[in-house]
């Protein structure tokens, strides 16, 4: 009976002993809710870089491997370069022959412009021989007047008259012949100033044809370049799965460059936990691969939407039957300084993390 009576006491103590625990583990998660936010849907990210060529062709050369760390410009790989060497050569020589013609053109402008100035002088030269055949034309024409009046007064002989007519009309002649003269020169004129005009736009389209063969060269410079690979940025490769030999085209996307030095935290907390967090705030960090390190953190903003918003399928709550769910919003949780560097290093993005946000 005492035995009894001993088993219940000790069983009475335990029960008291587990309650008071309870009790007190309780108290202390309720009062630690009141100035925490916590969650265990957090992962570490860091910014991925595809590693993608601009343009295509056969590899050449591999100068890393699986997880390598490189530095920003240092060289991945290289594309055989031979067909983009012919490229290069073909549009040196369109861009030789372009200004070929530019300086042809120029020489023809020079020529066009003398023809041009000649037939100028020429226009000159008729209007002033014009002037003076319409001087002797109207000499011609005075003497011939006066001549026929002595002439029909008997005072002078036929042959006087006749030589006088002769006189008028081969002063009407001359005039005639150079007037015709000037018209031919005027059009002649036209002509040559026409020429040198399209020959000024000759000169203008070959200067259009240089510029565009002096791009077709720096696109094909720029394509050449392109065939050596290196990387945007400094930090750690992913697994390189390619090979010597391997076709790869423009825009493909063949292995990941992951930033090493810039790291962060994307905790997902549920809409109902956001009403006393804001940007500034300290944070706990506690990553599950190490679990005897700590880490502190500050909120650095908010996502824009929840995370179903950006799904590929996101909810519609006007089709159907409405079913309320909580949902998540990202937020962006940044390392500080006062972290440990080694530390810091060890993390890789995708890890898991617990987050306790210091809402005081």
């Amino acid at each position: 009976m005492e035995q009894k009576k001993k088993t219940n006491k000790k069983f009475i103590i335990i029960i008291s002993i587990l309650a008071i625990v309870g009790v007190a583990y309780g108290g202390y998660k309720f009062v630690h809710s009141l100035s925490h936010e916590e969650t265990d849907d957090a992962q570490v990210e860091a910014n991925m870089n595809s590693i993608i060529p601009h343009v295509g062709g056969y590899i050449d050369k591999i100068y890393v491997e699986d997880n390598d760390v490189v530095k920003a410009g240092d060289t991945l790989f290289t594309i055989d370069q031979r067909d983009y060497l012919v490229q290069l050569d073909q549009a040196k020589a369109n861009l030789a022959a372009a200004q070929s013609q530019v300086s042809v053109a120029e020489s023809s402008i020079s020529s066009s412009q003398a023809n041009a100035n000649a037939s100028y002088a020429q226009v000159s030269s008729t209007f002033g021989n014009i002037e003076s055949a319409k001087i002797q034309l109207r000499r011609a024409t005075d003497d011939y007047i006066r001549y026929k009046n002595l002439y029909d007064n008997k005072s002078i002989t036929t042959q006087q008259y006749e030589q006088a007519l002769a006189s008028k009309q081969e002063a009407a002649a001359r005039l005639s012949v150079l007037e015709n003269q000037q018209k031919a020169v005027k059009s002649q004129s036209q002509a040559a100033t026409s020429q040198s005009k399209v020959t000024e736009k000759q000169v203008a389209v070959a200067e259009a044809n240089v510029q565009s063969a002096q791009a077709q060269v720096d696109a094909a410079q720029l394509n050449l370049d392109y065939t050596v690979v290196i990387a945007p940025i400094s930090g750690q490769l992913s697994s390189v799965e390619m090979q010597k030999g391997q076709f790869v085209q423009p825009g493909q996307a063949l292995f990941y460059l992951v930033d090493t030095q810039n790291k962060w935290v994307v905790a997902n907390f549920k809409e109902t936990q956001l009403s006393d967090m804001k940007v500034g705030q300290k944070v706990g960090i506690a990553i599950d691969a190490f679990p005897d390190a700590e880490f502190e953190g500050v909120i650095s903003n908010f996502s824009p939407a929840t995370g179903a918003r950006f799904s590929l399928l996101p909810p519609d709550n006007a089709t159907g039957n409405f079913v309320k769910t909580v949902q998540r919003l990202p937020v962006k949780i940044n390392f500080t300084n006062a972290n440990d560097a080694e530390k810091l290093a060890r993390l890789r993005a995708g890890m898991n993390a617990e987050i306790d946000v210091h809402l005081n």
